[in-house]
């Protein structure tokens, strides 16, 4: 320690990073964005990805209000949503590898989007039920089972859409556009659904909300887009409409 005080510190390699101005940053916006559209299917894809979670989110993001209006206490939901709903999706995480390994990408996506839109249907449930425990520990654990399933499918299908040079930047517009939907509307007119609707209505209504998102990529499947689309990503010098 002595001689590293009076020695001092070695000298330090240190290359200098460029200045980044404003035209590169946006450069590395658009860049991206231009190569992810010149795609075929390109926009199909984008219209997939926003509408996709559009019902999940919707009753995800208001599941505490349906706990409070039934009468649990906050013990009970850390225990069913923390305890009971971790190890669901713990579960569904293992079965979401195990069922792409198997099945392949296409078909897991397919799956996931269908478990996840029924999923909604547990709280349906739930919620004409009213204050069940028994209840609850089955829609949560559906619930955390399904996105733990689907969050491997549907993260490994976005990952699959981005191109190599613009992995990051491509991913988070992707996972952006997913979740931006279901929230602006949460945030927007469910409360006013659920006064005018009741809360049993409400998740069927989320539930409905979901179907066009799995007819969406049932569609893409049987038109090829939902695989030409991803298998693009790694092609250089895409010309749009271009053929194979």
């Amino acid at each position: 320690m002595l001689t590293g005080v009076v020695m001092g510190e070695p000298l330090r390699r240190s290359a200098v990073a460029p200045a980044t101005g404003a035209v590169e940053a946006l450069r590395g916006f658009v860049s991206p964005l231009a190569e992810f559209l010149r795609r075929r299917g390109a926009l199909v894809v984008l219209a997939f990805v926003l509408i996709h979670k559009v019902g999940d989110t919707l009753a995800n993001l208001t599941l505490r209000l349906l706990f409070a209006d039934l009468g649990f206490s906050n013990d009970e939901v850390a225990f069913y949503d923390v305890g009971i709903g971790f190890v669901a999706l713990l579960a569904g995480v293992f079965s979401g590898g195990v069922v792409y390994a198997a099945l392949g990408m296409t078909r897991a996506v397919f799956i996931s989007l269908v478990l996840m839109a029924a999923s909604n249907l547990s709280f349906a449930a739930l919620a004409a039920a009213g204050h069940s425990t028994l209840g609850m520990a089955a829609a949560i654990g559906f619930e955390n089972f399904s996105s733990g399933l689907g969050g491997v499918a549907v993260v490994a299908y976005l990952s699959a859409l981005c191109h190599l040079r613009f992995t990051a930047t491509q991913y988070a517009l992707l996972s952006a556009l997913a979740s931006i939907a279901g929230r602006v509307l949460t945030g927007t007119t469910a409360g006013g659904l659920i006064d005018a609707m009741g809360y049993v209505q409400f998740y069927v209504l989320t539930t409905l909300v979901a179907v066009p998102g799995v007819a969406l990529y049932g569609w893409m499947v049987q038109t090829g887009l939902a695989t030409v689309t991803s298998a693009d990503a790694g092609r250089e010098g895409l010309v749009p409409g271009g053929d194979d």
